[in-house]
């Protein structure tokens, strides 16, 4: 285990223009963040009118844009893509990024999506099922050997992809159902606790083997404490609803929040600035915050 926590901005793609975009990144490349997510869905959930941009195309923009930060996904979804085009599209950003893009992957969140854009099943099992398969035939062909696999939901006979990863592709998956936690303890490279899941990280925890813990947090970050109320207010009124999943405070509170989560056994920390990551915010933090480490 790591002797300190790493810190990862999650930024969702959403309201934002490719130049927002990359400013953010370059920014917290700069205050010492170790790497950056997107999400991944056909349109913003509970905000379906809202502009967004595509999860691979977004992190291949953003590799190209950056030169430290690790690239990834909270979480991609496994139903929107074949797992051939999902390992070619991996492998093109590793290469790309010269080792530096991560697979993140889960079976979907928001059920809705499905039925909306009539992609694959609405079934729980179905989709964790069919993940399970997409993790071994992408695994697979990054072998760069020849691939036969006959499963439920992917067929594949003779199948061969090059070039083969330039490193061992680390898989983040998110979730925490038990079909999943399986998955993770049989393929990830990280585990990441889901906000919704955060009060039971303590006993989930043994259940994911080897993998490494991380968790996503809403974060309400004091940079300056005239500016607490306002601050604490306006992430409530946004993201109030997320219960324990948003958390508020100065860096001394954060600092002691975090040495807790290490304690507790996570080394990764996807921080979700509830002000969007302004290149202010991302600064203060790193210099308030990720300095101290």
């Amino acid at each position: 285990m790591n002797a300190v926590p790493e810190f990862h901005l999650f930024l969702p793609q959403m309201r934002l223009t490719h130049e927002a975009l990359v400013e953010r990144a370059q920014g917290a490349e700069a205050a010492g963040f170790t790497g950056i997510a997107l999400m991944d869905h056909l349109a913003p959930p509970m905000a379906e009118s809202h502009a967004m941009f595509d999860a691979m195309t977004t992190a291949a923009w953003l590799a190209a844009h950056t030169e430290t930060l690790t690239i990834g996904h909270l979480v991609l979804c496994d139903s929107f893509r074949h797992p051939a085009v999902l390992a070619k599209q991996v492998v093109s950003l590793d290469h790309a990024s010269a080792g530096r893009f991560e697979l993140g992957i889960g079976w979907g969140s928001v059920v809705a999506e499905f039925d909306r854009f009539g992609i694959g099943s609405t079934e729980a099992p179905t989709r964790v099922q069919r993940l399970g398969e997409t993790l071994e035939v992408v695994q697979a062909l990054w072998s760069g050997e020849t691939v036969d696999f006959a499963g439920v939901h992917h067929h594949i006979e003779g199948a061969q992809q090059r070039p083969v990863p330039l490193r061992d592709i680390p898989i983040v998956i998110g979730g925490a159902g038990p079909r999943t936690l399986e998955l993770v303890a049989e393929h990830a490279t990280w585990w990441n606790c889901p906000l919704y899941a955060l009060d039971r990280f303590d006993a989930l925890r043994p259940k994911t083997g080897e993998a490494r813990a991380s968790t996503q947090e809403m974060v309400a970050f004091v940079a300056d404490p005239t500016t607490r109320d306002e601050v604490v207010g306006l992430a409530t009124k946004r993201f109030g609803t997320m219960g324990g999943g948003l958390v508020a405070g100065d860096a001394d509170e954060l600092l002691v929040h975090y040495h807790d989560l290490h304690d507790r056994g996570v080394e990764r920390i996807y921080v979700w600035f509830a002000d969007f990551a302004p290149p202010a915010t991302l600064t203060a933090f790193g210099q308030q915050v990720i300095a101290h480490y």
